[in-house]
């Protein structure tokens, strides 16, 4: 048979299954997209962490294409069932070598979906401290105050005890008088500057108090609440006013004194 009287004949023979199979191919890339977006509408009204919409709406997406791919393989007179056999066993195999990936996704929805923290909080898990800046399915990235990033696996974190400090901290800081100061003065100016720093929160309440009682003075506990990217600057700017302040009102920093005690033990006789 002549080349042109085969081809002919294949286009005759086939030509309607190819056509057809690219149609179905088309309308199913279609509408892959178009559930695709019908799904994400109402999945952001329900204010869903970024990396679980996104795995939703490519699942759905996924899902569309391959029934699409079904159908356009039956066209061809395919059999279906020892195909999605062998993807079943690949699968499997797949799964096995990929077992590290596997268990950081597994993770990672197990974080999406029960939030044991959210982006912008400040935790402290495994031993590293830091904001949450992205939640993905592998991995959660914490940025330090320093600004460097720390990415850990999402299955070194599930199981763990996990410290979320939130989107506010308490900052620890402290400040001596001598003995014999006027206690409800100086708190009294304590309260003043940290009430009138603007990075301080007005509630909670900062708490404010005697913390201790030493040899060389009383010092002075103050606890007020910042936001989380606000706390390094905030103590900084906290103990400078205080400085300011207290050489204002004349309110020394005390000083450690020691007794030293001479004893006359009336000389050393030398012996003759």
């Amino acid at each position: 048979m002549p080349a042109h009287d085969l081809i002919i004949d294949l286009a005759i023979r086939y030509g309607f299954q190819v056509l057809g199979a690219i149609v179905i191919l088309c309308v199913g890339f279609v509408l892959a997209w178009w559930i695709g977006g019908l799904v994400e509408r109402p999945l952001r009204r329900m204010a869903l962490e970024p990396p679980l919409l996104r795995l939703i709406v490519r699942v759905v997406r996924v899902v569309v294409l391959l029934f699409a791919l079904v159908i356009a393989l039956d066209k061809f007179g395919f059999q279906i069932a020892p195909l999605v056999a062998g993807i079943g066993v690949a699968g499997l195999g797949v799964g096995i070598a990929l077992q590290g990936v596997l268990g950081n996704v597994i993770a990672g929805l197990t974080i999406i979906f029960t939030k044991p923290f959210r982006v912008g909080e400040h935790i402290e898990i495994v031993g590293m401290k830091g904001d949450v800046a992205t939640i993905e399915l592998f991995s959660t990235t914490l940025v330090h105050p320093d600004q460097s990033r720390i990415i850990i696996p999402n299955r070194k974190i599930v199981g763990e005890i996990l410290h979320n400090f939130g989107t506010v901290r308490q900052i620890h800081l402290t400040v001596s008088v001598p003995h014999g100061s006027d206690l409800d003065a100086a708190l009294a100016l304590v309260r003043d500057v940290v009430t009138a720093n603007p990075r301080v929160l007005p509630q909670p309440a900062p708490v404010i108090g005697v913390g201790q009682i030493e040899v060389a003075g009383i010092r002075i506990g103050i606890h007020p609440w910042v936001r989380v990217p606000d706390v390094v600057i905030a103590e900084g700017e906290v103990y400078r006013a205080l400085v300011e302040r207290f050489g204002s009102a004349g309110i020394a920093a005390p000083v450690p004194r020691h007794e030293v005690k001479l004893v006359n033990t009336g000389g050393i006789k030398g012996s003759s």
